[in-house]
């Protein structure tokens, strides 16, 4: 036998050997070839408001979509005139009952910016690592976007007919929602393209523990409300070699000063309620205790203290929250300030109104020289949505096979997805994405953001076959 044909059989029995060892791995590497080949494509396409296209990254999928059979006439990619760049691709896979509503599957491709010389890596290189893909976006979102157009395409090349319709819908500017949000323009102008009897979304994933060992699978239901106010302080001013008690940045400071001591007061919503109910059970007992005084009662102050002490996160789930975030004053360093504002970050707890939350902001301030006012887009508030039996049952029985002993846990989101504007239109949108994290996170938004490469073939195993579930359920 010579050196080439030894090599090849040498070769050949390795692969006969692996394909033994892994039983039916050998049928599902080509697919997850796909899948990977997929997500570089969509990770690597620059997707940035200043410089990326999302068009660009739809237009991709589409092609993948149209490559695996779904029909030119059943995808639409389309923006507004003005926003050429900033386009949503809407995509069905028909449903077996014409009258039965279909699922959303919704994702943002758009991404935060990202600067070369800030980064260990290449932001838009999809490099894998150690266990983990490093890219902008692998996780936030195109993990998700990613394995959404994987799933449809998937489910076309096997031949599945879903009782109702699957929409998938890959969208723009969830990152800059000031400048233009794709969901937002959606419904104001073609709100039938996103008409579902409910979305699945960003904005939950699991815990791991410090092995590495998945504890914990969230589905996420409502959403923390954005909204900054600007508190500002004007007078005449004048030269500071005559100073006067009526000073804007002393008003101002003191307005600050009170936000810094006053804490909103704990409210409970229904999936609030479960998730530390659930959490109670998990974390070490001394904790538990202090989450169990909460829920007993929530004017327990020093039971919320203890809590904020062990998690600002665990604080943010519990109340609404305001925080300085920026200060401007004054004109000149030998003059009176004219001028003192301050930008009050508020995330909203769903069902509360903003004028509501203005109003306590004046009460707490007290002093009429400082004016509080709404700026920014008009927050979109609304009640989160019922985990009900037919949402929770699947996701508890696929969580089971295939992570055994993993706890489920409702939770509220503290940021922002696109998810508040479907909530408010009453499409019902849960996170949900079966992709699990340690404490140190994803590092989404910031530098040499990284998903493990385990965790996202995890969560495409876990959407793949839970939308699949949800597609074949009687209303």
């Amino acid at each position: 036998m010579g050196s080439s044909n030894w090599q090849a059989g040498t070769l050949s029995i390795a692969l006969i050997a692996a394909g033994i060892a892994s039983g039916s791995a050998m049928a599902q590497t080509s697919d997850e070839v796909a899948f990977r080949d997929l997500y570089k494509e969509l990770v690597e396409t620059n997707t940035t408001l200043s410089e990326g296209s999302c068009t660009a990254a739809e237009e991709a999928m589409s092609a993948r979509l149209q490559a695996a059979g779904i029909p030119a006439s059943d995808i639409k990619i389309i923006a507004p005139p003005e926003r050429p760049k900033d386009g949503a691709l809407i995509a069905t896979l028909p449903g077996r009952d014409a009258k039965a509503k279909p699922i959303l599957l919704l994702a943002h491709v758009d991404v935060v910016e990202a600067k070369r010389a800030d980064w260990q890596r290449d932001p838009f290189k999809l490099v894998e690592e150690n266990g983990y893909f490093y890219a902008r976006g692998v996780a936030d979102d195109k993990a998700m976007a990613a394995v959404f157009t994987d799933s449809l395409i998937r489910y076309r090349k096997e031949g599945f007919k879903p009782r109702r319709p699957i929409k998938l819908a890959l969208t723009c500017g969830e990152e800059t929602a000031s400048t233009f949000n794709g969901v937002n323009w959606l419904l104001q102008t073609q709100p039938e393209l996103l008409q579902a009897a409910f979305a699945l979304n960003e904005g939950a994933g699991g815990e791991l523990d410090a092995n590495g060992k998945p504890v914990t699978l969230q589905i996420q239901a409502g959403e923390k409300v954005y909204q900054d106010f600007t508190l500002e302080a004007t007078n005449s001013g004048g030269h500071s070699s005559r100073p006067v008690k009526d000073n804007a940045i002393y008003h101002l400071a003191g307005a600050l000063s009170w936000l810094s001591s006053w804490q909103f007061p704990v409210s409970f919503n229904p999936v609030t309620k479960a998730y530390f109910e659930q959490e109670a059970t998990l974390v070490p007992p001394e904790v538990g205790a202090t989450m169990r005084e909460i829920l007993a009662n929530p004017m327990n102050e020093e039971a919320g203290k203890r809590l904020w002490a062990q998690s600002p996160g665990w604080n943010s789930m519990l109340r609404t929250t305001c925080v300085a975030t920026q200060v401007s004053a004054g004109h000149a360093p030998n003059a009176l300030p004219q001028r003192a504002t301050a930008n009050v970050n508020c995330r909203i707890l769903p069902g509360v109104p903003v004028e509501t939350i203005r109003q306590m902001l004046i009460q707490l301030i007290a002093d009429s020289s400082v004016q509080v006012t709404a700026t920014g887009e008009a927050a979109v508030t609304s009640a989160p949505p019922p985990l009900t039996p037919q949402i929770m049952t699947p996701v508890r029985k696929l969580a089971a096979t295939i992570w055994p002993g993993v706890t489920v846990v409702p939770a509220m989101a503290t940021g922002a997805t696109d998810g508040r504007f479907l909530n408010a239109a009453g499409i019902p949108t849960y996170g949900l994405s079966g992709m699990f994290y340690d404490a140190e996170g994803s590092h989404a938004h910031g530098l040499d953001e990284r998903i493990r490469v385990k965790s996202l073939l995890d969560g495409r195993r876990f959407l793949y076959e839970v939308v699949k579930l949800y597609a074949n359920q009687k209303e």
